[in-house]
């Protein structure tokens, strides 16, 4: 890879839109791949951001690639797929997969990439999109150590804490990991302030209780403004994407024998929501789902 590389995006949702708009303003060569899903553009473009319109066209002018997709199922796509990004890629190029995916597709894509003379990092991310606005994204590292120290630079024009967890596919193992245990938590405060709520306990009692004792943590700060004022913007995560992630995460469990009861039942929570409510809902609205889903008739 070149020391001032040309680096690809694909994906520039939420978070994608704010791993671009750090590249351009830290003077990093960057283009973009034209999609419907993509946010509005306007701000890359005038830092100086270009657009591809193929998959082919943007690899073909990359030393570095990062995608931003939904899942496996894109990554594959966007890499693999009849117009993927492999066969276009120039030699030597870095695939950086920032998306959330299943592990044994990513170490599948690993091998597919090192055949065709690519390396590979999958560095998933967490925190939200406003630190993904601020730089200040957390990724979690698989692959070799050597491209990761040759590819920190870029990383660190977008992420604040970088940890290395191993070989390829811990990343992506490491991630759901946390999601489950992020989004087990908030499920699990959720129905707590819904069986309060009806139970005649104020949402600020409930709140001040939890924040001076046990239940105290990153998971009831997220949903406290939407406990006291019905604001679900400090958790600006969809149902939807919250149903996927406990998906993969059951499968990663399935597929490595692991215990699973706890997170199925997590996993039928977020998708009785969907259900309920959509999958563009946002994770805090699930108190006020179950709170309808318990009220007597």
């Amino acid at each position: 890879m070149q020391d001032t590389p040309r680096i690809g995006l694909v994906g520039v949702g939420l978070m994608g839109h704010g791993i671009a708009l750090n590249l351009a303003r830290k003077g990093q060569t960057l283009t973009v791949l034209e999609h419907p899903g993509n946010q509005p553009l306007d701000e890359l473009l005038a830092l100086g951001v270009a657009t591809a319109a193929s998959v082919p066209a943007l690899a073909r002018q990359c030393d570095m690639l990062i995608l931003c997709v939904t899942g496996s199922p894109q990554v594959e796509a966007v890499l693999l797929g009849e117009q993927g990004a492999l066969a276009a890629l120039p030699a030597g190029a870095v695939v950086v997969d920032c998306s959330t995916a299943i592990p044994s597709s990513t170490e599948r894509v690993a091998q597919a990439c090192q055949a065709a003379g690519m390396q590979f990092l999958d560095a998933p991310m967490t925190r939200t999109p406003r630190e993904a606005r601020e730089g200040r994204l957390n990724l979690l590292v698989g692959g070799d150590a050597a491209v990761l120290a040759r590819c920190r630079p870029i990383l660190e024009c977008f992420a604040e804490n970088i940890v290395h967890t191993g070989a390829a596919g811990t990343g992506h193992r490491m991630k759901l990991l946390h999601n489950y245990v992020s989004l087990g938590s908030v499920a699990l405060i959720a129905e707590a302030a819904a069986c309060a709520l009806g139970g005649g306990v104020a949402p600020e009692v409930f709140v001040d209780v939890l924040a001076k004792g046990g239940g105290a943590g990153v998971a009831l700060e997220r949903l406290r403004p939407y406990l006291l004022a019905q604001d679900a913007s400090a958790l600006r995560f969809a149902m939807g994407n919250a149903l996927k992630d406990m998906g993969y995460y059951t499968t990663m469990a399935q597929d490595g024998q692991a215990a699973l009861t706890i997170a199925q039942a997590v996993q039928a929570t977020f998708g009785r929501a969907v259900e309920q409510g959509g999958a563009d809902t946002l994770v805090p609205e699930l108190v006020a789902l179950l709170q309808a889903t318990h009220k007597p008739v």
